[in-house]
Parts: structure tokens; C-alpha cells; sequence
């Protein structure tokens, strides 16, 4: 699919980006590594669309490693509002999208797959849609990601910074996930972990070494 300019972009729908990075191949039936982008992965300037912006945060670096070194798919699910307020379009994300994966590449480590949705209640046109399946906190964007990379989701993390990333982890089937600089806090079949010193990170990295030891028994 394309957008106004006629550059194709991976999109399944106006409002759902899904790109697969890479050409690793993993078995079947794995656990993933799910990571929120913008306030996770990279700095949040608030609808990054400036390429040259981009910044990365570096706690992040050695938990994707972690996947990386262990096998376990490393998965992107971004909600992009912006696109659908028309504060930017597909291209936008897209060149802010290759800057991230680029700068992660320049440090080692990489991504298989990212998803965004651009719908959101606020929008314009076909992308003013509310609560669409696809946004967080619905587990849409997980769910089709499990679908796509045959993953075991019950035994996959989530990353983010906001409780949305969490509710849609625990819609999706996973047990636990980590809030960068919230509070842990322990719900019915799901577990919130803290992530906001260097303890936490090693507690998360940790956790991808088990399940990374786990598939291999």
C-alpha cells in the first residue's frame, strides 16, 4: 500500500504498519521480547518526526541484546496517533522508523518485527476510528505479531512506559511486563515489574536469559 506520494509502505490497512526486519528464522513456538518504541526504545519528543531528533534510551540496549544473543524475536508495537491527528504521515514514520532501527544496528543489536497503529478516536478520515483492535491497550498488534512469527505469547515480555503497553500485554495472554520508571504491581495472571534503575534492567535481562534457556531444553 502506498501513500499520497505513491511510496510504498507495509501497511495491511490505512491505519496498521507491519514490517518484518531481517531475515532471522526462528522456531516455532518461541516467547518474544514485545517493546513499545517512542518513551522505550528511543527518547519521546512527543510525535517524533524528525528523523534527526532521534535519540536513543540506553537502558534498552543491553535487554535487546539479551534477545538478540539468545535467539528470541525482538518485536516492535508503537501506537502513532500523530499520523491519524495529521500531524505527520506514513513517510514521516518511516524515515523516524529506519533512523531507530539504524541507530540500534549502529549499537549491535536489532528488532524482526515492528507494528504501529495509527488509528485513534481524535483522528481524520479512515483512520478516525476508536479503540480499534489494533491500538494499545488492545492486544491487536501482539496477537497478529504471535500469528505472524508463530510465538508462544503466554511466555513473552512487554516493555513500555505507559499502563496501555501492560493492558495490552495482559489481553494478549502474557504474564508479565515491564513499565519503564512506573511501580510494580501484581494483577490477576499478570505482573507489572519496575523498570527504572540498573537493578531492573538486570532483573528484565535476566528473565529473556531464562527464556531463551528454557526453549533450548
Amino acid at each position: 500500500m502506498a501513500d499520497g506520494k505513491g511510496t510504498p509502505h507495509p501497511l495491511t490497512e490505512p491505519g496498521v504498519w507491519i514490517e518484518r526486519i531481517g531475515e532471522r528464522v526462528f522456531p516455532r513456538h518461541l516467547p518474544a521480547l514485545f517493546l513499545d518504541r517512542d518513551g522505550t526504545i528511543n527518547v519521546d519528543t512527543d510525535y517524533p518526526s524528525d528523523p534527526a531528533e532521534i535519540e536513543l534510551r540506553p537502558q534498552m540496549l543491553p535487554a535487546i541484546a539479551a534477545a538478540n544473543r539468545v535467539g528470541i524475536p525482538v518485536v516492535v508495537v508503537t501506537n502513532q496517533s500523530g499520523i491519524a491527528r495529521g500531524y505527520f504521515g506514513w513517510s514521516a514514520f518511516a524515515a523516524v522508523n529506519g533512523r531507530v532501527l539504524e541507530l540500534l544496528g549502529d549499537q549491535g543489536v536489532s528488532v524482526d518485527m515492528v507494528l504501529a497503529c495509527a488509528y485513534h478516536e481524535a483522528g481524520v478520515g479512515p483512520l478516525a476510528v476508536a479503540d480499534h483492535p489494533m491500538r494499545k491497550p488492545n492486544p491487536g498488534m501482539l496477537i497478529e505479531a504471535g500469528k505472524r512469527l508463530d510465538l508462544d505469547l503466554q511466555r513473552s515480555l512487554i516493555v513500555g512506559d505507559k499502563l496501555a503497553d501492560m493492558r495490552a500485554g495482559k489481553r494478549a495472554g502474557l504474564a508479565q511486563g515491564w513499565l519503564v520508571d512506573g511501580e510494580a504491581a501484581v494483577q490477576p495472571g499478570f505482573a507489572i515489574r519496575r523498570l527504572q534503575d540498573g537493578d531492573d534492567v538486570v532483573g528484565l535481562i535476566t528473565a529473556i536469559e531464562t527464556l531463551g534457556r528454557d526453549y533450548r531444553c
